[in-house]
């Protein structure tokens, strides 16, 4: 087999450069030399604002290898030559220093998250023979791209995304690109085509050039690299037909060409290929049918053909696609009916048919089967019948859009399963019946609309209950009587109310019983109002004079009750003076398991005086076991510090809300000590330790018998996914279901306990307000905590919220699927985060390369999917970041799809 001359030109170029570079790093296999130290101090020297003061380690008298932040030298004990400089999101400002260039066996520059300026210097062209990696994505840098990048060939990864370059793409940046494995572009101010040149980088598995102004058409040989998988174009001016131009992408994984002036048909082929996951063709001009999809590739979860001109009905055939997440088809000229196939989508997040207005026939019952459902957009269809009763039992609902069909019938009272909803907009209906008195139920609600159909009788005062809302419209229907005058309603204007004809009080100007015409219709109304309402106070009289003599009962009893639930208890004299006296405290307990005598009390806490008994300690004190003669143990927590808690009175009220809470997945809370200077939590004794002593080997106490065999290696992968879950359930269990909400703030791998049976107990729980990060005490208390704090909680302003719990969630998650330790410090002056340290591995790696090592028998599939939750929940932005009830869904819905 021959070659043409150019590739074989080609191939003795990269070999030669690559000789080059393996002479170059033999020649400088010494220490970093002094020269090395200027050019990386020049480079300190252009930069004009360092706000975290990353640059403070780099002195004339340092050694680049050991003391500069962000550099890492090569050889065989990392004292080598400079081959790596990484700051990443340090807010560096400045110009981009071309001494830089200077550096002979510089491999990878990675400075992503800065706000550098200029543009890439010129002098960059001496990284040629060994630059592996460019990475300058999230700058402020402009100008034009240079073209002599193109012929670097060792280059594997370019990223300048997020930055301010214009013109366009150079021709020369594809040209040779013998080794380029992946290019990002995207949001910058580029204009101009795709270069055709793409078809020579035989390597190359990804392009992201969306968020600029490219415009032309297509390239015919996008998908000549046999591997490429990652196509992105979003939101350009490109135009023209791609179905023929993209046939021959036979291993794509991510698809998206959303945004642009695409015609003809779309590209729905893809969809049979082995590894696509991805596919989003929407806002374009894509015309003609939807084809029968015979076959799906097995990983397909995202379809978006969404403000199209597809026609035709919507085929039943998608339900081939059996892990689809996502399918929104909506904003196009679809006819037919609904397919209730649909429904057995179990895995569907969202579902969006909107602005199809020939679609018509009813909703399917069967949609009530999806029950991982998070959106149902069905608004501007020509639907008719009921609402289906059956999507409640959608119940994680968060958007539920039924508006601008014709649906008739009663809105269904069993709506208030969906707790989680935030979304009701039924507006522009035919429906009749009254308001269900049971939406007051939904306090999650953002937005209900329900104008615009045939409702009628009144306003219940339960909407009262709906704090949270921001949008509210009960206008253009039949109701009467008085609009309650409860806060939550007052708040909007008279719009929201408006051509009800028998409905009065503000907002609205007509008052309740003016006017002729009222005062005839409602007269007979209000007379029986007025007889039911005497009659019930007279029963309310009664049922009055009956509680109270059965309260003042009850009272005796319960003072009775809690006479044996408080134990005065002689509280262990402390370490340091053993002569002091005795101090007496008040012990309350929440569980009839424990012993209430005070000599049973008086031996168990003689537990806090050997130190063969602890067990482990935190940010807010030290736990130990306590074990009573009748061989029953619990976990005995001495607190440290009471953070914000101020006095007995706060402190006992916060441990008596502890008292009312239970789900399987949390320690159960058995009650609580109180004295002048020592204080007592008590919960049940996990066995088995925590998950972290299992991930990570630390075994400060012992286990039973079968735990004790298990090392983190043996934490099998299924154990540990259940165990996430389980945590997972408890999480959304305190901030979902628990009134007020409960934030944890110390979620960490050490407060997940291990029962006997490996089931996952949340720790720690209800206590922000002992927390000492909650306090004015300082961080370095908290330095077990370190790793799973969320920035938000990092910064001056504490803005804390249940998003900061999913954050430190996602890094136990990070924990279970690699096996490392939230923060690892394996040289004196260096650190690893957790987090960070998966997500540099992702960018020139695979996710297998993040897996723990010492994992056996598991579905790579599901790891995978973990992963990108975890890196989903410690986004920067706490608003990027899932609900623990979305966790939850995902969670189920990874092991039911696997």
């Amino acid at each position: 087999m021959t070659r043409s001359p150019r590739a074989a030109a080609a191939a003795s170029a990269s070999a030669a450069a690559a000789l080059l570079s393996a002479l170059l790093l033999l020649h400088l296999a010494g220490a970093a030399t002094d020269a090395e130290r200027r050019m990386l101090l020049d480079f300190k020297a252009a930069i004009t604002a360092d706000p975290d003061g990353v640059l403070r380690s780099w002195t004339p008298t340092g050694d680049p290898c050991a003391d500069f932040a962000g550099v890492t030298c090569g050889g065989p004990s990392s004292s080598g030559p400079v081959q790596r400089l990484r700051i990443h999101g340090a807010g560096l400002a400045g110009a981009l220093s071309p001494s830089l260039a200077r550096l002979p066996a510089l491999e990878s520059i990675s400075l992503f998250g800065n706000r550098l300026g200029g543009g890439v210097p010129g002098a960059f062209r001496a990284l040629a023979p060994t630059l592996r990696k460019l990475n300058l994505s999230r700058n402020a840098l402009g100008g034009e791209i240079p073209p002599f990048l193109g012929a670097f060939p060792l280059l594997r990864l370019l990223d300048l995304s997020y930055n301010a370059f214009a013109g366009e793409i150079p021709a020369g940046l594809f040209d040779p690109c013998l080794r380029l494995r992946y290019v990002s572009l995207a949001h910058n101010d580029l204009t101009g085509p795709v270069p055709p040149g793409i078809a020579n980088c035989s390597r190359l598995a990804g392009f992201d050039f969306s968020y600029n102004r490219l415009s032309g058409e297509f390239p015919d040989q996008v998908c000549a690299p046999p591997e490429m998988n990652y196509i992105s174009v979003r939101s350009n001016e490109l135009s023209g037909d791609i179905a023929t131009k993209v046939a021959s992408c036979g291993s794509i994984d991510l698809f998206d060409v959303g945004s642009n002036r695409f015609t003809g048909p779309a590209p729905f082929a893809l969809l049979a290929t082995v590894n696509i996951t991805y596919f989003n063709v929407s806002s374009n001009a894509f015309d003609g049918g939807i084809p029968s999809i015979t076959t799906c590739g097995g990983k397909f979860s995202y379809l978006d053909a969404s403000s199209n001109r597809l026609t035709g009905p919507v085929p039943d055939t998608v339900v081939n696609c059996r892990n689809l997440r996502v399918l929104d088809l909506g904003a196009n000229a679809l006819s037919g009916a609904v397919p209730p196939v649909i429904g057995t989508l179990r895995s569907l997040s969202v579902l969006r048919l909107a602005g199809n207005a020939d679609i018509t026939g009813s909703i399917p019952a069967e949609l009530g089967g999806i029950e991982m459902l998070v959106t149902l957009d069905l608004a501007g269809l020509a639907l008719t019948g009921e609402i289906p009763g059956s999507l409640s039992q959608c119940q994680f609902l968060l958007d539920l859009n039924l508006s601008a069909n014709k649906l008739q019938g009663a809105i269904p009272s069993t709506l208030n399963t969906l707790t989680y909803l935030k979304m009701l907009d039924l507006h522009r209906n035919q429906l009749d019946g009254g308001i269900p008195v049971t939406l007051g139920q939904l306090t999650n609600l953002v937005l209900l609309d329900l104008s615009e159909n045939r409702l009628a009788g009144p306003i219940p005062q339960e909407l009262g209950n709906l704090s949270n809302l921001s949008h509210f419209n009960v206008s253009f229907n039949n109701l009467s009587g008085m609009i309650p005058s409860v806060p939550v309603l007052q708040k909007f204007d008279f719009t929201a109310f408006m051509d009800n004809p028998f409905l009065c009080g503000p907002p609205l100007n007509n008052l309740c019983g003016a006017g002729h015409g009222h005062r005839k219709r409602l007269g007979v109304p209000i007379i029986i109002a007025i007889v039911a309402a005497a009659l019930i106070l007279i029963g309310i009289c009664i049922v009055c004079a009956l509680n109270i003599k059965a309260y003042t009962r009850k009272t005796r009893d319960e003072e009775d009750s809690k006479e044996e639930e408080e134990v005065l208890v002689s509280e262990s004299t402390p370490i340091a003076s053993p002569g002091s006296n005795a101090i007496i405290g008040k012990l309350v307990l929440f569980s009839k398991s424990l012993p209430s005598r005070y000599e049973d009390w008086e031996t168990g806490t003689k537990a806090l005086l050997d130190k063969d008994c602890l067990i482990g300690g935190g940010s807010i004190g030290t736990v130990y076991k306590a074990t009573f003669e009748t061989g029953l143990s619990i976990a005995v927590k001495k607190l440290e510090t009471l953070g914000r808690v101020r006095g007995q009175d706060e402190f006992e009220h916060e441990m008596s809300q502890l008292g009312n809470l239970s789900h399987p997945n949390l320690v159960a809370f058995q009650g609580y000590y109180w004295s002048s200077s020592m204080q007592l939590l008590l919960s049940e004794y996990m066995a088995n330790g925590s998950l972290y002593d299992h991930l990570h080997g630390n075994r400060p106490y012992a286990f039973s018998e079968s735990s004790s065999r298990s090392g983190g290696g043996e934490l099998l992968w299924e154990r540990r996914f259940n165990i996430a879950l389980g945590a997972a359930r408890a999480l959304a269990y305190l901030h979902h279901d628990c009134r007020p909400q409960i934030l944890h703030l110390n979620i960490k791998s050490s407060n997940i306990m291990l029962d006997g049976k490996y089931e996952a107990k949340l720790a720690d729980y209800g206590l922000g307000k002992l927390l000492p990060i909650l306090g004015s005490i300082e961080l370095s208390r908290i330095h077990t905590a370190i790793g799973y704090i969320a920035p938000e909680l990092a910064s001056p302003s504490l803005r804390y919220s249940d998003k900061s719990d999913v954050f430190s969630f996602g890094v136990v998650l990070l924990e279970i699927v690699t096996g490392r330790k939230p923060v690892d410090s394996p040289g004196v002056a260096t650190a690893v985060v957790l987090r960070d340290y998966v997500r540099e591995i992702l960018e020139y790696a695979t996710a297998s390369d993040c897996f723990d090592r010492s994992l056996r028998g598991f579905a790579e599939a599901e790891l995978v999917q973990v992963l990108k939750l975890a890196l989903v929940c410690t986004s920067n932005t706490p608003s990027s970041r899932p609900s623990m009830a979305e966790v939850v869904q995902f969670l189920e819905s990874v092991r039911t799809s696997s």
